[in-house]
């Protein structure tokens, strides 16, 4: 064979060689597209936190088993030089292009310029980043208090007012301090709907009038992690100036709760008033009462000093009853009690001698025994709570008993036995009898056309010594009746 055809051949089989070399190479290279989000920013939350990704790839042949993909965050500035993986694929769980991946971003995620990218492992290879987008964590995401919730504050000409964030607060507040990682803008409001940014931080130093609130950093995702709105106002050196004054458990409040809270801007020293009469030891930013009334707090604020009014209403309900704490009642008689309130779907328990009475369930009841009474009036709806109202049926005193004799002893001891002057029926209220009673020197100490068997009613400054008197009974028709009574002591 001639030298020139092997030479051919060789440069042939080399020729075919590289360009299979070439093919393989070409088949391993793997080109991931840019990831398509589909959301336009991540505001994350315990309740919520899954975002998902969508990208190409080519060629599908180029993967191997063992490939992986994972998702990289950038850090806020949208710069991978310190990226964070925050997904990662099962080994060949991903074969097929377009892919979809559901991802989830740190507790540490804040800021306006974040992207993601793409990467696979087998082969390696990395898509080019998202679009920027914003997103944020939200570890605390409801209302929060500044203040104590005191909607004022006051300083003096000159100088200024702190306003700070609860930590933790009143009741259930849930304060964005016990966060650390969180930050805070504050506002002032320049109208109804809107506001102007003031300044970062946890709290204020406020030297101009208005209304301020704070909000946590949160970007451009809609939050609910605000504060309530405090109105500040400048005191002159030579006045005072009006303040007001919060209840933690609002106005009306409900004193089944407890005692309520009222709290006022702060101050170097106060002191408390209650229907305009002050409250002994009542110097303290803040006054707990279970009482209705017009409270009012004079706060001295160093060159100046303020005034702060509210009418405290309890929401417990109105009632009333239609008998007296001791009555009276004469054998064969009963007591008719009734309860009248505004209270919503009352309950009503009635109790004689600290016993329920099983079948009084109404507003109303006929009492035909004696004793310690109690009726307990609840609220089931609303305030829920409980009025109770004691009272004493005792057995009473027929004021005109037909007696057949005019007495000559009494002893008004207040024992309900032989305590006043008790004539027959015939000389009492509705005759037109005349009773008069004289005293030992003749003089006239009682004297009536109508009388109700209630003599003596006035203290006759007894002594050890009986006192007698003497009476002159003139009836309409009939004897006039003389005698003497003894008063026993």
């Amino acid at each position: 064979m001639p030298q020139t055809t092997k030479l051919n051949k060789l440069l042939i089989s080399l020729c075919v060689f590289v360009t299979f070399l070439s093919l393989e190479q070409v088949q391993a290279q793997l080109v991931i597209g840019q990831p398509n989000l589909g959301f336009s920013q991540a505001c994350a939350s315990d309740s919520f936190n899954t975002y998902s990704v969508s990208f190409v790839f080519s060629p599908e042949s180029a993967l191997n088993a063992s490939n992986q993909f994972t998702v990289e965050l950038s850090d806020a500035e949208g710069d991978f030089s310190g990226a964070e993986v925050i997904y990662t694929s099962s080994p060949g769980s991903i074969t097929t292009s377009p892919a979809t991946i559901d991802f989830s971003i740190p507790q540490t995620t804040a800021g306006e310029s974040y992207r993601i990218r793409i990467k696979s492992s087998a082969p390696a290879a990395t898509s080019t980043p998202s679009t920027p987008f914003a997103a944020y964590y939200k570890l605390q995401d409801s209302p929060f208090t500044i203040n104590n919730l005191v909607s004022t504050g006051a300083y003096c000409t000159g100088g200024s007012y702190l306003l700070t964030i609860d930590n933790p607060g009143s009741g259930n507040n849930d304060s964005p301090l016990n966060y650390p990682s969180l930050t805070f803008n504050w506002y002032k409001e320049t109208g109804p709907t809107t506001s102007v940014f003031v300044a970062e931080g946890s709290s204020l130093l406020v030297d101009e009038e208005g209304t301020y609130f704070v909000e946590t950093n949160y970007g451009t995702c809609t939050s609910n992690s605000f504060s309530n709105r405090v109105t500040i106002s400048e005191v002159t050196t030579s006045g005072e100036g009006n303040v007001t004054i919060s209840s933690s458990l609002g106005n009306p409040y409900c004193p089944e709760q407890g005692l309520t809270t009222l709290s006022t801007v702060g101050g170097n020293s106060y002191q408390w008033f209650k229907d305009g009469v002050e409250i002994p030891d009542a110097t303290n930013q803040m006054y707990q009462t279970d009482e209705s009334g017009t409270f009012s707090v004079q706060v001295d604020l160093g060159e100046c000093s303020a005034i702060g009014t509210i009418d405290l209403v309890s929401e417990l309900f109105y009632s009333e009853i239609n008998v007296d704490e001791v009555n009276q009642i004469l054998t064969d008689e009963t007591l008719y009690i009734e309860i009248t309130t505004d209270a919503v779907s009352p309950e009503f328990t009635w109790y004689l001698n600290d016993e329920v009475i099983t079948e009084a369930t109404e507003n109303s009841y006929e009492a035909t025994e004696l004793g310690n009474y109690s009726v307990v009036i609840t609220e089931t709806v609303g305030c829920n709570g409980s009025r109770t109202y004691d009272f004493v049926i005792e057995r009473g005193v027929e004021p005109f008993p037909d007696v057949p004799n005019i007495p000559n002893v009494i002893s008004p001891n207040g024992d309900f036995i032989n305590d006043t002057w008790v004539i027959p029926l015939q000389y009492t209220t509705g005759t037109n009898t005349e009773v008069m009673i004289l005293n030992e020197q003749g003089k006239v100490v009682f004297q009536t056309l109508d009388y109700q068997n209630n003599w003596p009613e006035d203290d006759l400054n007894l002594t050890s010594v009986n006192k007698v008197f003497y009476y002159i009974i003139t009836p309409v028709e009939g004897n006039v009746k003389k005698g003497s009574i003894t008063i026993v002591k």
